[in-house]
């Protein structure tokens, strides 16, 4: 047992003013593996109190000051990695291998790529006599989810780090123990105090405490797009800055002359990674009406041969889902998906073969799945394919941007030049072609209802950033 009990605020592990003690559960085993107190508005008080009495002299560190902060905590980051891993893996449920191959590595990544671009940037311009420089926001509120722990949170501590911001962390209290690990890193690596600052609790409450605070000058949101609309109303009564990335229903348009054996088996895959818990997932699956039959039969020996089971174990490809109520949410959407007349390919409800407990999703296929269908239209977050087919580019395109979301996407071609046309008509935030990884130097965000703002590399640090115009220095003209 884990005991989290305690917030980190400037520069101390304290305790909370309240009593309300929340269990964390092992979502493989159900069992529980750590308790954390759930915060209140006096804690989130406190907490920003430390954050904005930090900024003043924070903001006006050099740029050489932030580069060797940078490098202590990616030295203690790099210190702890099998602790994160373990971490991860017990309290979402992530494979070994995805965590300690991807999960953690990710939250790593975001730092060393901070530190690189603060190196190479001093944030200026100079327009005739005006000169344009971006200054660190202020104190800035970060509400993260738990299907990425590590990489939600450095995508947003990192950049603002570099920036020059003070911080406020509410973790997921789903996953509250990569959090705590991380709150020990930055205070072995010698962030000043009130610099970076977590609280644990729940959205009602801490996060709306956050997101309303007349003190906190951003509010950087990762969660649901339902979620993400309550804060940008409370983030309304004072006009802070709000950053969002919020859900997706991704397509992958696989075209006609692509490679289908092996970019079916590669879309299908990519699925069911992280248990189908990644916002960007390509979960719609077009292909030509003509090759659904091909598609079908590449798709099931895929899914069927996924090898599903304890995170612990190295041979496990696709560990839970993270909490029982996950689970039951995944399980009516497939079954929705049944109910509206798409065909089951493979998987479906229930618990996978040789699991008799756990928050187990079965890898699941569905094909002549329609746009109107609810498995169409809404994020699953689960282990779930939907197959559809087009009879037309121009059909593929429409069907694909027949979404509320605009965050990722996908085109499959033999044709590079005929991929970046397809990929130029779709409203998508990001679109990789012929299965490009994420670059994590590249803005990562959404259009429509998949949020507003960027986040990663040199975006995401600007982010954190207010534009100032100082006129009429002679010197620069």
């Amino acid at each position: 047992m884990n005991d989290l009990k305690k917030f980190y605020i400037n520069g101390e592990w304290i305790k909370s003013s309240g009593n309300d003690v929340l269990d964390v559960f092992n979502p493989a085993t159900n069992e529980v593996v750590s308790q954390i107190i759930l915060g209140n508005k006096d804690d989130v008080d406190l907490a920003v109190d430390a954050a904005v009495a930090a900024f003043p002299s924070f903001s006006q560190t050099s740029k050489e000051e932030r580069v060797e902060l940078l490098q202590r905590i990616i030295t203690e980051y790099e210190k702890r990695t099998e602790a994160l891993v373990e971490a991860t893996t017990e309290e979402m449920g992530a494979p070994l291998g995805l965590s300690r191959q991807a999960q953690v590595p990710a939250g790593l990544g975001h730092f060393k790529a901070a530190l690189s671009l603060l190196k190479k940037h001093d944030f200026t311009e100079v327009i005739g006599s005006t000169r344009i420089v971006k200054e660190p926001i202020g104190v800035c509120g970060l509400i993260t989810p738990w299907n990425w722990p590590l990489n939600q949170i450095t995508c947003k501590v990192a950049p603002a780090i570099a920036a020059g911001c003070t911080v406020v962390l509410k973790p997921s209290e789903i996953a509250p123990r990569t959090a705590h690990i991380f709150a020990d890193i930055m205070h072995a690596a010698g962030v000043p105090s009130g610099v970076f600052n977590l609280i644990d609790g729940i959205g009602p409450t801490v996060g709306a405490a956050l997101s309303s605070h007349s003190k906190i000058d951003m509010i950087s949101f990762t969660g649901s797009t339902e979620a993400g609309k309550q804060v940008s109303i409370a983030a309304a009564a004072n006009l802070k800055k709000v950053s969002l990335e919020l859900g997706g229903k991704s397509a992958a348009i696989v075209l006609d002359d692509a490679d289908f054996a092996k970019v079916i088996s590669r879309c299908v895959r990519a699925v069911m990674g992280n248990s189908g818990q990644s916002c960007n997932a390509q979960t719609r699956l077009l292909v030509p009406e003509s090759r659904l039959n091909e598609t079908i039969e590449i798709a099931k020996k895929t899914a069927d041969s996924i090898v599903v089971g304890d995170p612990q174990s190295e041979e496990t490809v696709m560990g839970p889902v993270v909490s029982e109520l996950q689970w039951q949410r995944v399980q009516a959407l497939i079954q929705k998906g049944m109910d509206e007349g798409a065909e089951l390919v493979a998987g479906g409800v229930g618990l996978p073969e040789g699991c008799s407990l756990g928050c187990y999703v079965k890898p699941t296929v569905f094909a002549s799945v329609t746009p109107d269908m609810t498995i169409a239209q809404e994020e699953i977050f689960g282990p779930v394919v939907s197959i559809m087919t087009y009879r037309s580019e121009e059909e593929a395109v429409s069907i694909a941007n027949d979404s509320i979301y605009g965050l990722s996407g996908g085109v499959y071609s033999g044709d590079l030049e005929r991929a970046k046309a397809i990929a130029a008509q779709m409203r998508t935030g990001m679109v990789h072609l012929n299965g490009a990884p994420v670059d994590i130097k590249a803005p990562f965000g959404g259009y429509k209802q998949s949020g507003n703002g960027r986040e990663w590399g040199l975006y995401g640090i600007e982010e954190f950033m207010e534009t100032k115009a100082i006129l009429g220095d002679l010197s620069v003209s």
